[in-house]
């Protein structure tokens, strides 16, 4: 996915979970950012941005912050990307030939970011995105998500009925060692995610090519739940 109109900055302060305060041309800006998580280790003062201008006249803020620099990792923390990675990935053949992709699609109690078919069954993927990452290592999620750990017993129960569940972790970078759950945050979703894989729900991960403007989905990466 190729991002429009990105302008570089630098990031000053985030007052709240949905702006910044980042300096563009030399001037302070309040930036939309698309990603309420904390976040915390991608944005000390003084890091290197990269916003999207918006040509919306009736916005509040004319940019959105897209991508950081931490220390040589580009990041991607636009909390909308990874489910558009991952369509791209799908129609590209990711997990094979699918048929009728479709996006946000209930089924029983839950609604789940695609729904296709693979090989004449029935299947239906969450999509997570990572942006939590220390040497190397990504950890999900960074702050406790009771929405997550619903998912995941949603896709329990889609397996036992026969149907295909999968859960993708699309890490909004490149060059990782492994993900792994974050138990110390959230030890109910690492219980959840584990439970998930032993009834048959498939539990992938994915890193990402990452520029200034763009993301694309490249490889696999290893899953520990130990």
């Amino acid at each position: 996915m190729q991002y429009s109109n990105m302008v570089p900055g630098i990031f000053l302060s985030r007052p709240n979970r949905f702006i910044a305060h980042v300096e563009i041309d030399g001037q302070p800006e309040i930036v939309h950012v698309k990603n309420t998580g904390r976040c915390r280790e991608l944005l000390p003062p003084g890091a290197q941005v990269w916003c999207q201008r918006c040509h919306n006249p009736s916005r509040k803020t004319k940019y959105d912050l897209i991508t950081v620099r931490k220390g040589n990792r580009l990041i991607n923390m636009d909390s909308q990307a990874p489910n558009n990675a991952v369509r791209e990935w799908l129609l590209s053949g990711g997990l094979g030939p699918v048929e009728n992709l479709r996006a946000e699609t209930s089924h029983g109690d839950s609604r789940f970011d695609f729904s296709f078919t693979l090989d004449g069954r029935p299947c239906f993927l969450e999509v997570k995105g990572v942006t939590l990452e220390n040497d190397g290592v990504c950890a999900f999620p960074d702050a406790p998500t009771e929405r997550g750990t619903r998912h995941l017993r949603g896709l329990q129960k889609c397996v036992a009925e026969g149907c295909g569940g999968y859960v993708l972790f699309v890490i909004q970078m490149s060059d990782v060692k492994y993900l792994h759950p974050n138990d110390t945050t959230d030890p109910n979703f690492g219980c959840a995610l584990r439970e998930a894989a032993a009834a048959g729900v498939t539990v992938l991960a994915m890193d990402c090519a990452v520029t200034e403007d763009s993301m694309v989905i490249r490889k696999p990466v290893l899953v520990n739940l130990k």
